[in-house]
């Protein structure tokens, strides 16, 4: 108390004191922020691809493809550069190096998503563990996920639902083969529609057949089940809201996006309420189960909401039935396209397993099958650009100066496909991952999982499934394109990169 009497007295008798002193300090910050502003006005501002008034350069993005076009940008104007999308401007990262550095070293900066209007309602605002922000909500909900689905604990409990998923996938190449055999077989409508059953078993603890939506006055099945919780809204999510350029606009309305995003928003929330309630049936029953479900409703019953329920549920299910299943029909592509490298891989299985069928716990014992699934994942990155971040202060990013209100794009598939990192990066060529240089046993080779603290929580599991799908289906079957032309089916369509066309195949049981 008496230093503050002696304070309070200074500051009445002896005011020009006080005065210097509050004066000397604001001239020693000033200092500070020019010699600060100085250092950083030093670093170059990144190159900027010429575009158009007003527009920017959304003409050269119009094929809904931007990771190729931002890939040929950087052929000329180098790994980082900025476009114009109308009233923003976007920071496009092309190289490992820098993609790195802005996801681990400079996170802090850069650690909130940008979302377009249609991801903002599908996703209800960021509800889900993939595009939501870096805060206390994103880490409790990764670590549910984690505990529950995705981590090594959860992958041992759920093994028994993979097994099964390849048993049957077997069974129905075989039935099919049986059946006919000069039918090509459509790889993707057997093994997407068992990943899907999976995904359900997983996340509410049974493949779901048919279910009554109240909401929606009518009785789903299967293929409804899947169009509406995984095509339509995979496809939704292209949706090209032209106010996320303008938003000094938004007050316009756009109402054909609007309405479309809203029925696929609505239909999801309606199925997903559905199966909700009759999960909700079984647990109360005291039928209990390994599912999400079960683990969220006894963990988080009273702190998540039933719309951020369905949310999270929902999403365990479109993540494990969609980037999983491009890997993998990818990988099946190029193996039949590929008659060498597909028996040099049946070589390794038949001196690993012998008459042993193939299992998850051969795949530590086979390295070019596990160089197979890393260069799959190289050249066909499921999730070729990561969604936009904010850059919420001024930072740096290589070498470049990087101001506060931009955003930052990564584009994963042209780092994997950088020809400073990669020798003839566009060729299919396994062999690459077995230089003594990789870590068998890491996940992450390439930038396909991403990096940092928001690298994907779904690598292990994408891991366990593909190489486990492709070692059965090698062991069992010779794999062969059909002749008429699939061999150029290679264009890809959807958010990540689905292949265009399915893989339409010929198949023939080994003896």
């Amino acid at each position: 108390m008496d230093n503050l009497r002696d304070i309070l007295q200074v500051i009445q008798t002896q005011p020009f004191v006080v005065a210097a002193v509050l004066g000397g300090l604001s001239f020693l910050l000033l200092v500070f922020l020019r010699l600060k502003r100085g250092k950083r006005s030093q670093l170059p501002s990144v190159p900027a691809v010429p575009g158009l008034p007003l527009i920017g350069n959304l003409l050269q993005l119009k094929d809904k493809k931007p990771y190729k076009t931002f890939s040929q940008f950087a052929e000329k104007y180098g790994p980082i550069y900025s476009i114009r999308t109308g009233a923003s401007t976007v920071i496009v990262l092309n190289s490992v190096q820098v993609a790195k550095e802005a996801m681990v070293t400079r996170h802090q900066s850069i650690s909130t998503k940008s979302l377009s209007n249609a991801l903002k309602i599908l996703t209800v605002n960021k509800c889900m563990v993939a595009v939501c922000d870096y805060n206390e909500f994103h880490k409790k909900i990764k670590r549910h996920v984690l505990t529950c689905v995705l981590g090594p604990n959860a992958q041992k409990r759920n093994r028994i639902h993979r097994e099964a998923m390849i048993e049957n996938i077997s069974s129905q190449f075989n039935e099919s083969v049986e059946a006919s055999t000069d039918l090509p077989i459509n790889f993707r409508k057997i093994f997407g529609y068992e990943l899907f059953g999976l995904a359900l078993k997983q996340a509410l603890g049974t493949n779901v057949k048919s279910i009554d939506v109240e909401e929606l006055g009518t009785t789903l099945f299967y293929e409804d089940i899947y169009r509406i919780l995984v095509l339509n809204l995979m496809e939704g999510a292209l949706e090209v809201d032209w106010r996320d350029f303008f938003p000094y606009l938004k007050w316009l309305p756009n109402k054909r996006m609007e309405n479309k995003i809203q029925q696929i928003y609505e239909h999801r929330r309606a199925v997903m309420n559905a199966l909700i309630k009759e999960q909700k049936k079984r647990i109360a029953s005291g039928k209990e189960s390994n599912a999400y479900i079960d683990y969220m409703l006894s963990e988080e019953k009273e702190q998540l909401t039933e719309e951020q329920l369905g949310m999270l549920l929902w999403e365990v299910i479109i993540e494990s039935s969609d980037t999983t299943l491009i890997t993998t029909e990818w990988a099946m592509y190029e193996l039949s396209k590929d008659k060498i490298r597909q028996d040099r891989l049946y070589k390794e299985i038949k001196n690993v397993c012998g008459h042993e069928k193939f299992t998850e716990d051969h795949i530590s014992k086979l390295p070019y099958l596990g160089a197979i699934f890393h260069e799959t994942l190289r050249k066909h990155s499921p999730a070729p650009i990561i969604p936009l971040r904010n850059v919420e202060e001024d930072t740096e990013l290589g070498g470049y100066h990087i101001p506060a209100g931009s955003q930052i794009a990564i584009n994963l598939y042209a780092c994997n496909m950088d020809k400073k990192e990669w020798e003839n990066p566009h060729h299919w060529m396994p062999e690459r991952f077995l230089d003594k240089k990789y870590d068998p046993l890491d996940l992450y080779k390439t930038m396909a999982f991403g990096a940092g603290k928001r690298v994907c929580a779904g690598s292990l599991q994408a891991m366990l499934i593909t190489c486990t799908a492709i070692g059965r289906m090698i062991q069992e079957f010779e794999w062969k394109l059909i002749e008429r032309g699939e061999e150029e089916n290679v264009d890809t369509v959807g958010l990540t990169t689905h292949k265009l066309h399915p893989l339409l195949v010929n198949i023939k049981p080994r003896k």
